[in-house]
């Protein structure tokens, strides 16, 4: 049966396939403001190791109390492989308690300074949505604004231009019950507008990422469907990172209720993810997932025979 679109003659929008062949990605031309050397990416999946500084992650909430604490947890996750580590003070779980930027510093400030006197080269990402948070971090030495409000927060785009970092711009929407009148052409309108606004404070494109916002304002038909046609999002050109882990998404799709025990399936998403184009995947669990990361790079990365 035809769709409405089709019916009326309207040209239906074309989408790259979802089984699209990616060739070895060009290297990244990102840069820290800090002149520290960021990862190229030329050949492999960057790796982001996940260290949350909130008592109330769906996850892995509470677990690293202290500043040392957090830089154990930073050691453990960049002898394992992590490329980069992404420092989290606010919970971004459903139904979550917003914090206020006084506490959400508190819990960040003290666990990036403890990491990055024993760590001087690690890259360093800050997932925050609030400016002021992203302005102190960046300063006290992170490299990366991980933005899961994709930018929209009114004063960010200036804030990044302004710091001269990468921003990850996530896809989200504010609603607390999101309506999409159509929803892949709304969810890359939304990427757009995102960069857009990034682009027009000055934010150079070779500093911006997107992310798919898996497990944000997405039913869970709606997450399988960005995860399984995600080239459509990298066919915007920007980076794409992936964050999968653990996820509610993955515990539905296994009936599996212990985010803990959701290895396997955030192993099965990441490499459809990396075949679909993600550049980095973002992940509690790295040497659990760095198998399955490699594995995929040397799929997509095989030249053709003959």
């Amino acid at each position: 049966m035809k769709s409405k679109k089709q019916a009326s003659g309207a040209a239906a929008p074309f989408y790259p396939s979802p089984f699209t062949l990616y060739s070895l990605p060009a290297p990244l031309r990102w840069l820290s403001p800090h002149a520290r050397a960021l990862p190229g990416g030329a050949t492999r999946t960057l790796i982001m190791g996940i260290l949350n500084l909130t008592p109330d992650s769906f996850s892995d909430g509470g677990q690293l109390p202290t500043p040392q604490a957090a830089a154990a947890r930073a050691r453990a996750l960049l002898a394992d492989g992590a490329d980069i580590l992404d420092i989290g003070g606010e919970s971004t779980r459903p139904g979550h308690a917003p914090v206020s930027e006084s506490a959400e510093l508190a819990r960040v400030l003290p666990a990036l300074e403890a990491i990055r006197r024993e760590f001087p080269a690690a890259p360093i990402s800050i997932d925050t949505s609030k400016p002021a948070v992203a302005r102190a971090a960046i300063r006290a030495g992170a490299d990366i604004v991980n933005d899961t409000q994709g930018g929209q927060t009114a004063a960010m785009p200036a804030a990044i231009a302004e710091l001269r970092c990468p921003i990850i711009l996530m896809h989200n929407r504010a609603d607390a019950v999101p309506v999409y009148a159509d929803f892949w052409p709304d969810v890359l309108a939304d990427l757009k507008n995102s960069s857009a606004l990034m682009r027009a404070a000055g934010v150079a494109d070779t500093q911006i990422w997107t992310d798919p916002g898996f497990g944000f304002a997405k039913t869970h038909a709606q997450n399988l469907e960005v995860l399984k046609h995600l080239s459509r999002i990298a066919a915007l050109g920007y980076p794409v990172l992936l964050g999968t882990s653990r996820k509610s998404t993955i515990g539905e799709a296994l009936r599996e209720p212990a985010p803990e025990k959701r290895l396997a399936g955030t192993a099965a998403t990441l490499v459809w993810g990396i075949q679909q184009g993600a550049r980095m995947v973002r992940v509690h669990d790295v040497a659990a997932m760095r198998p399955f990361v490699q594995m995929a790079d040397a799929i997509r990365n095989t030249a053709p025979v003959s």
